[in-house]
């Protein structure tokens, strides 16, 4: 693994910037790995950021839909950072709960 392959990898939990890894290194599988792994944790703040503006149009739980957005919005956070420590130490370690959905191979 090349210095170029963790760079890669750590741009993956960066929102749309997963799409830089798959283009640069289509054939690397570390970089697929942690393109997978953000992609999937795009979404997860994708959802969360719908889920968020739903429940904020529902004024009898409005509150409610705060709640779940920021606790959302934490799990995501914590993901993010344990993303980029594993792409940066060279692990393939998948993030807890929704690092076992495979999108790319």
């Amino acid at each position: 693994m090349n210095s170029n392959s963790k760079l890669f990898s750590v741009l993956s939990y960066f929102g749309i910037l997963w799409i830089i890894g798959l283009v640069a290194a289509p054939q690397d599988s570390f970089v697929r790995f942690h393109v997978n792994q953000g992609i999937l944790l795009f979404i997860l703040e994708i959802i969360t950021s719908a889920a968020g503006f739903i429940l904020s149009l529902i004024p009898v739980i409005r509150w409610f839909g705060g709640l779940v957005t920021g606790a959302l919005g934490i799990f995501a956070f914590v993901l993010f950072i344990m993303g980029i420590v594993n792409a940066a130490q060279g692990k393939m370690k998948p993030l807890p709960i929704i690092g076992g959905i495979t999108l790319i191979r």
